[in-house]
């Protein structure tokens, strides 16, 4: 059970969240870049851009580190710019291949070593190099940026924008690990595990891709679990109810941790799907079998509004309608 959870103060902390409201501006954007190219299967709305090559699929992603995480831990901010990024590849049932980064940093500061420690330590814990990139050693500021390459079969993509009316929605996580001590809001499940046990995790994805468990899917990122399921539906054009008693957690108390603070974490290992009723045991069995728990959490359906209930209360978080998250229609996803 969750104490203390109403279902109003969840929508409204959902929505005001900095990691949600950072979302805005990518439909605009999106509308200045976008042109056509044939061999752009998918780009915009999906954790990474999907290009057909010589009858394969070519995955391509970015991301960038908040600047507060290199303030808080230079260390973990280089580790999570990576983490990010494999994550994004394993979320589009890919395999990851290699990164390149770009790197800023004032003269004179000694972060820079540990910001490269950690992408270093991270980067052989998931067996994927760094190859290249561009740094520049004068920057009035610090930041991380990394960019991956991945694989996969075409028939074997995972996306974002195919979650269909019926479908369960399942959310992931690895629910063995900590508050990370310099991040409030990340849960770290990663760096006290084996590659091993991390390259199985991610590999898991790239298997449900290819047997075709799974209609859409994404990884846990900033908006954080409710978020991530929004922005889920809004490039597919749908609506859904989630359970709140339903979320996989971690024992909050034992972990010093509110409901509320959980739905707005970065998971080190955490993904959302939606997948037919018939596979929905089947993904519980496989993830389990990595150490990741999943539980169904609510269904999709076409009413394009995302809406959240707990013990008999409800309360709309997202109207993909008036106010998007992305603010990227089906059509442009």
């Amino acid at each position: 059970m969750v104490s203390d959870c109403s279902t109003t103060k969840i929508a409204q902390v959902v929505r005001e969240y900095e990691g949600v409201k950072r979302k805005h501006a990518i439909g605009e954007m999106v509308k200045a870049l976008k042109i056509d190219a044939p061999h752009v299967v998918a780009s915009f709305g999906e954790d990474a851009a999907v290009i057909e090559h010589n009858g394969e699929a070519l995955l391509l992603a970015a991301d960038g580190i908040w600047s507060r995480l290199m303030e808080a831990d230079p260390y973990w901010a280089g580790y999570c710019s990576v983490l990010v990024n494999v994550h994004d590849i394993a979320a589009m049932g890919g395999k990851p291949i290699a990164m390149v980064d770009i790197f800023s940093m004032p003269k004179n500061t000694h972060t820079h070593e540990q910001v490269v420690k950690g992408m270093h330590d991270a980067s052989a814990q998931f067996g994927v190099p760094i190859v290249g990139g561009h740094l520049h050693p004068d920057a009035p500021y610090s930041v991380i940026d990394v960019a991956i390459l991945g694989s996969a079969k075409l028939d074997g993509i995972i996306y974002s924008n195919k979650a269909e009316e019926g479908d369960r929605i399942i959310a992931t996580f690895d629910l063995a690990g900590r508050v990370h001590p310099s991040c409030s809001l990340n849960w770290d499940s990663v760096t006290m595990k084996s590659a091993a046990h991390v390259r199985a995790q991610i590999a898991l994805l790239e298997e449900i891709g290819r047997d075709h468990l799974v209609t859409s899917g994404k990884d846990i990122s900033n908006p954080g679990l409710i978020g991530t399921i929004g922005m889920l539906l809004e490039v597919s054009g749908k609506g859904a109810e989630l359970d709140l008693g339903k979320v996989p957690k971690p024992d909050l108390a034992a972990n010093h941790m509110t409901f509320e603070q959980w739905v707005k974490m970065y998971p080190g290992m955490g993904f959302v799907l939606t997948a037919k009723q018939e596979h929905v045991d089947e993904l519980i069995r496989r993830f389990a079998a990595v150490g990741m728990t999943a539980r169904e959490i609510g269904t999709v359906d076409a009413t394009r509004r995302l809406r959240i209930k707990y013990d008999g209360n409800e309360a709309e978080v997202f109207d993909f309608i008036a106010n998007g998250i992305t603010c990227l229609a089906r059509d442009e996803a």
